[in-house]
């Protein structure tokens, strides 16, 4: 209406609430899809400020423009959901995604681009799972989508709204359940089209001062005893769930939220005083209870996940029995461990009983989310496990054409035991970043001023899995498998593994976990022949037989074909390492 901003008064209702009703027009609605809107609040000093709803669900920047435009969504016919969504997984298998960054191509690619092209190539790898990232708008890209400016809204640089429906509509026609990484533990400091100083204060959804700010992010930290806030909130996760039909969330900045101090500058060692007393925010605390309890009784098929580094006890039980209501938990220690083995011992002194301990010490009534890497560990600045093994000789070496020297043999071998071992021992779900199952080579870094708006580490070369030149396709095939067996055996949904071996001189790690016997030899150079494993069967009758299922050291895993793979192994009446019966292999 030539943006007067008197025309449309709102009318003051209590709690500080505004209501606007505007009439149809010929049975129509006054506001065509596809107009611009804007809300205008006359601020306590009488200045005009010019906002973007809160609720906005489309905002879009025009190329010339530095602020988003709200955009009224409303299409005469919205996406229709054809699909169920899938049942609950027992074992969750995650593919953490970033729709942008999904092509070769140096550019920002689309939620149709991931539809036709990734989904597929997910469904082959054998994960049943994908963790979104960046779908809640945020106006900077180059914040990962950890800097959002309008909740309720997805992201455009990918597409419209119905196009991310479809795309969730076919994941759950292939058996796969869609989870979204929602930030609620802060929000952008952007005012114009963020919630920054809506109405003018600095309060409004935040809290005022310095507790209203997070200093290491630069953003605003959201007041969780106010009651709109918290319908803001709440409302917000059930419309990625109703609208979207989204499976369920990943709760990011879970440690910043529970503690005053949001971990910065302190450790966690396990000690109990670390999580209970003053400085626990008991305000966020209540929030994220509120929010698991609202979604498990709407939604009981949902999943929920928190991003929680500092190990708080009981997040991962139900709110009945003063838990915080999650089902899952990242096991935040392992990635770390892998790096500090890689980056700060030889080989050879590796500590079977420290990788053992770090992959099993975990709250075993509450479960973990297992991963080698995750997209902390492939942005700019850090390094990924593939990089951190095989450097500079990726650029030259991963061709087939060329030699296998010793640097790129051990990096691919020791790529696939980690991944392996992980996903067995680790926990009661698994997570991959998008590109590293084959190890992606550099790292990720989004166009901004410091690299000249650069696409050229915003991309992944699923690529170079298609290259039967380049031995990437053998980690590709690897994971695949290895997706595939616990697909069939259901290890991540099975009770906790028995660790019957960590043999320091030999470098050897046993267990068993979901009928299968699982064993790693990390040893640099040496192998082993008639090697004694314990076995728990136990049996005056029957003498249990075993076969080779996977076998990294197998040719289509680029390995070295040491092993015969029409072997039987026969369990005998021998007892070795606290188990009843062996095995030699």
């Amino acid at each position: 209406d030539g943006w007067n901003p008197f025309s449309h008064p709102y009318k003051k209702l209590e709690y500080g609430k505004w209501e606007l009703l505007i009439p149809p027009e010929d049975g129509h609605s006054p506001v065509p899809h596809g107009s611009k809107l804007k809300v205008v609040i006359r601020a306590q000093n009488g200045a005009l400020l010019y906002r973007i709803s809160p609720w906005a669900r489309y905002v879009v920047r025009d190329e010339d423009k530095v602020n988003y435009d709200w955009v009224h969504w409303n299409p005469p016919q919205s996406y229709i959901h054809k699909n169920p969504s899938p049942k609950r997984l027992k074992s969750l298998r995650i593919y953490e995604s970033h729709v942008g960054i999904a092509s070769p191509e140096g550019k920002v690619a689309s939620y149709k681009n991931f539809t036709y092209n990734v989904l597929p190539r997910i469904k082959d790898l054998g994960y049943n799972c994908v963790q979104l990232m960046a779908i809640m708008e945020h106006a900077y890209y180059a914040s990962f989508g950890y800097q959002i400016t309008s909740f309720f809204a997805a992201s455009s640089r990918y597409g419209t709204p119905d196009d991310l429906k479809e795309m969730i509509d076919v994941a759950h026609s292939m058996g796969i359940t869609v989870l979204l990484d929602v930030v609620h533990s802060h929000a952008s400091k952007n005012s114009e089209d963020g919630l920054n100083q809506f109405d003018g204060t600095d309060s409004c959804f935040f809290h005022s001062g310095y507790r209203g700010n997070h200093q290491l992010w630069d953003s605003r930290l959201f007041d969780y005893a106010n009651w709109e806030v918290l319908r803001f909130l709440l409302s917000n996760l059930r419309m990625w769930i109703e609208d979207y039909r989204f499976d369920g969330f990943r709760f990011d900045g879970v440690t910043s939220m529970l503690y005053h101090h949001h971990g910065i500058g302190t450790g966690f060692s396990g000690d109990y005083n670390e999580y209970f007393g003053l400085h626990v925010d008991e305000d966020a605390l209540c929030y994220l209870m509120l929010a698991n309890h609202m979604i498990n009784t709407l939604h009981p098929e949902c999943i929920t996940i928190a991003e929680d580094v500092s190990g708080m006890p009981a997040l991962c039980r139900p709110v009945a029995e003063g838990g915080g209501g999650f089902d899952y938990r990242l096991a935040m220690a392992i990635p770390d461990k892998w790096i500090q083995i890689i980056k700060e011992l030889k080989d050879e002194d590796w500590n079977m009983g420290n990788i053992v301990h770090t992959l099993t010490n975990r709250r075993h009534e509450e479960k973990y989310i297992a991963y080698a890497e995750s997209h902390d560990q492939a942005l700019v600045g850090d390094k990924t496990l593939a990089f951190r093994l095989m450097d500079a000789e990726m650029y030259t070496n991963m061709s087939v054409l060329m030699p296998l020297t010793p640097v790129i043999d051990r990096g691919i071998q020791l790529h696939k035991m980690i991944r392996l071992i992980t996903h067995a021992l680790g926990g009661e779900s698994y997570l991959n970043f998008m590109g590293n199952e084959f190890g992606h080579p550099e790292w990720l870094d989004f166009p901004r001023i410091g690299n000249n708006e650069s696409y050229h580490y915003a991309r992944r070369q699923f690529n170079l899995t298609e290259d039967d030149l380049l031995r990437y396709k053998f980690l590709n095939a690897f994971d695949r498998d290895m997706n595939r067996l616990e697909e069939r055996f259901g290890w991540l949904a099975s009770p906790q593994a028995y660790v019957s071996e960590k043999h320091e001189a030999n470098k050897v790690i046993a267990f068993e976990r979901a009928g299968l016997i699982f064993i790693f030899n990390f040893h640099p150079y040496q192998s082993y022949v008639d090697y004694r494993v314990g076995d728990w069967h136990h049996s005056l009758t029957v003498a249990f037989k075993y076969k080779i299922l996977l076998d990294s050291d197998a040719g289509e895993y680029g390995g070295h074909q040491r092993l015969d793979h029409n072997t039987e192994y026969f369990s005998e009446e021998f007892p070795h390492n606290y188990r009843p019966n062996s095995i030699m292999v």
